[in-house]
């Protein structure tokens, strides 16, 4: 599955869901459910910087590929965290920087973001972005 298809997947299912709140509550289910990072990631190189909360982002690329991890001190922010890192994970760098971040607002999971955390997953996404960008070129 590319990271088009899984965005269009994450839009069709949160768009389900029947009102703001519940689509709210599944952002937050994300982040209760979210793997995390172990302590000794959780380092100021992968810190997000912009984020009312602590947030941190582990890119790789393997075989081609990109793969996102995060974690946050927040269950909403490691909630769309999570989203972004499963929509973008297992691409490839060009898949990425063709998928602009846009597709979460297409999914109702930024209309509720206060404004810290809306900039926080801004700058989240131009970390991803930026990552896949540097791979293209390297």
């Amino acid at each position: 599955m590319t990271a088009r298809e899984r965005a269009q997947e994450l839009i069709e299912n949160m768009n389900f869901l029947p009102d703001a709140q519940e689509r709210f509550l599944q952002v937050i289910n994300w982040g209760k459910k979210g793997a995390g990072l172990p302590e000794d990631l959780k380092r100021e190189e992968f810190r997000i910087e912009g984020c009312q909360s602590m947030l941190w982002l582990v890119p790789e690329l393997r075989d081609g590929k990109c793969y996102f991890r995060c974690d946050s001190d927040a269950f909403i922010t490691k909630g769309v965290a999570s989203i972004m890192c499963h929509v973008y994970s297992d691409s490839t760098p060009r898949e990425i920087v063709d998928l602009p971040v846009d597709f979460m607002a297409e999914a109702g999971v930024t209309q509720h973001l206060s404004p810290n955390r809306s900039n926080g997953l801004s700058q989240l996404g131009k970390r991803i972005q930026g990552f896949a960008q540097s791979c293209l070129q390297a």
